[in-house]
């Protein structure tokens, strides 16, 4: 009796902890970790028998993080060559490798010259965010001329793609100031140069890549989170739109023709 009270009070306290943080403002995926975190340690609470069971209900308290998760921004073309434009040239490059590559922000900001093989057309990988990461990147030609252009730029002074020029030992972090500066010389609004990798992705949808390569090529170990990456294209959805129409008007015209066609004996049904 005494552990199913101790139950109720914790569930209480549980439902009151998310209340609270819900009224702070916080994010559904900041709560979640906060929740995930205690549900760890009740859950080792169940398991060393100081409780009969934990109160956890996932479905109950955790939230559904898809419905306040932000629709990213795919860059379109001419939204690319209008911040390459103007970009400075580490942002530059930022831009390129992130939108060629798929690359994550923090693994090309961690890049060496000694993991870039030109000839191969290969980037090396030393450390990923997960376990499934990609260890070796294709480089487009096009990426290739832009490292090409970069390390010419640097020269020798950095071991570093993205070097610190206050430090020649790190490399460069952030630059979230450079790439705000390029957004709103472009008048686009700000957002994350992480979403490059998003339309890394929607382009490789749109030229008809297969889930399971893009998932391989974003370093992903399933393809169940390519949907989150991969949109459609706006320029796509005007263009199944027209296929649609195409194949309409088209069955419309072969039963139109059908209709007027004169019946084989002679006599219409």
């Amino acid at each position: 009796m005494t552990s199913l009270l101790l139950v109720g009070f914790a569930w209480n306290l549980v439902a009151q902890c998310l209340q609270l943080r819900r009224s702070e403002g916080l994010k559904g995926a900041t709560i979640n970790r906060d929740l995930r975190f205690l549900a760890q340690i009740l859950k080792e609470a169940e398991r060393g028998r100081y409780i009969s069971r934990s109160p956890f209900d996932l479905s109950k308290f955790f939230f559904n993080e898809s419905r306040e998760r932000r629709s990213p921004h795919i860059v379109s073309w001419v939204e690319e060559e209008k911040i390459l434009a103007v970009a400075r040239p580490r942002i530059r490059m930022l831009v390129v490798l992130g939108i060629e590559t798929g690359m994550r922000t923090g693994e090309m900001l961690r890049l060496r010259w000694k993991d870039i093989y030109f000839l191969n057309g290969m980037i090396h990988v030393v450390k990923s965010k997960t376990a499934s990461g990609i260890p070796r990147v294709s480089l487009s030609e096009r990426c290739k001329m832009e490292l090409l252009r970069c390390r010419n730029l640097v020269g020798n002074f950095s071991e570093w793609v993205f070097p610190n020029f206050s430090s020649r030992r790190h490399p460069l972090q952030g630059g979230r100031k450079a790439w705000a500066s390029a957004l709103k010389q472009t008048g686009l609004p700000f957002f994350p140069i992480y979403y490059l990798r998003h339309t890394f992705a929607s382009r490789l949808t749109a030229a008809g890549v297969s889930p399971l390569t893009i998932a391989q090529m974003l370093g992903h170990s399933s393809t169940q989170i390519v949907p989150r990456y991969a949109q459609v294209l706006y320029q796509n959805r005007l263009d199944a739109m027209k296929k649609l129409e195409s194949l309409r008007n088209s069955f419309l015209h072969v039963e139109s023709a059908l209709e007027d066609a004169p019946p084989e004996n002679g006599i219409k049904q």
